[in-house]
């Protein structure tokens, strides 16, 4: 990590993560049957990613990151870290405001992440909703770790808005977006503006439909690492035909998407057990 005194946004660590390209997981959170996170499994599912991904990024929605307990959130960070080999671990905070998010970001440099991934700000009755960019502008003044931005609006609700997402990726600090609002003509139109930092992909169903997207961030990664990354570097039909292919088979589209994932892992020997995390 950067000494304190070095604005994070000049460190030579966000130059690094700016520059990350390739498939990056959002990894599972692999508990056993107490529901506790599970290192021997963790272990082993880094083990079958390590050389065929760019980076990990646990406690995102496939590792359930909304129900995660504040132990499970540490554990599985922690044990990302600790199994990562010295690549980039992005850990999610989908907390939704940003009190609990700078939280999580101080706990997340203490276990020795390289970023934080943070969504919109969620709806709540109690206060008014900031804008996309009051937001994550408060995050990046005061987060010791560089942000990433999870760009989604299915759990946040908020309305799609190129030039707010281009202003949010000119943010000091900011070194990359995952981008699941799930339309490809909006993912277009971001691409084509400047856009200084790269943009992942976030739905398998749209690879081939952008080809301009440096990178992709999904959770097929979990299973099928080599043909994600195949699929990100050609953007050719072939390549999408078989990850729809892929997505369809392990039940990718499904609300509990990642309990199928699970599934899918504790069948190949991967993982422990296909339990939610509680």
């Amino acid at each position: 990590m950067p000494p304190s005194d070095v604005p994070v946004h000049t460190s030579a660590a966000v130059a690094e993560l700016k520059r990350l390209r390739g498939v990056v997981v959002p990894l599972v959170t692999p508990v056993d049957a107490r529901h506790k996170v599970c290192e021997q499994s963790v272990a082993r599912l880094m083990d079958s990613l390590r050389g065929r991904v760019a980076g990990y990024m646990p406690a995102l929605s496939t590792g359930e990151g909304w129900k995660l307990s504040l132990k499970q959130w540490i554990d599985i960070v922690h044990l990302t870290v600790e199994h990562a080999d010295g690549a980039p671990v992005l850990a999610g905070v989908e907390v939704g405001r940003p009190a609990g998010i700078l939280a999580r970001a101080a706990l997340a440099e203490a276990l020795g992440a390289d970023a934080i991934v943070v969504p919109p700000p969620f709806p709540a009755a109690d206060t008014p909703r900031p804008t996309l960019v009051e937001h994550f502008r408060e995050i990046v003044d005061k987060s010791p770790l560089p942000v990433f931005v999870y760009h989604e609006n299915a759990v946040s609700k908020m309305d799609l808005d190129v030039t707010a997402l281009r202003e949010v990726c000119a943010l000091p600090g900011v070194v990359g977006v995952k981008e699941s609002s799930g339309d490809a003509q909006f993912t277009k139109e971001l691409l084509a503006g400047e856009v200084p930092v790269p943009v992942f992909q976030g739905w398998e169903h749209q690879i081939a439909d952008v080809p301009g997207v440096q990178g992709f961030v999904g959770p097929l990664a979990n299973l099928e690492p080599d043909t994600c990354d195949e699929a990100v570097t050609s953007f050719s039909r072939v390549s999408q035909e078989r990850i729809d292919e892929l997505s369809e088979r392990y039940g990718l589209l499904a609300d509990d998407w990642y309990l199928h994932v699970k599934t899918e892992l504790a069948r190949r020997g991967v993982i422990g057990t296909a339990l939610a995390v509680g």
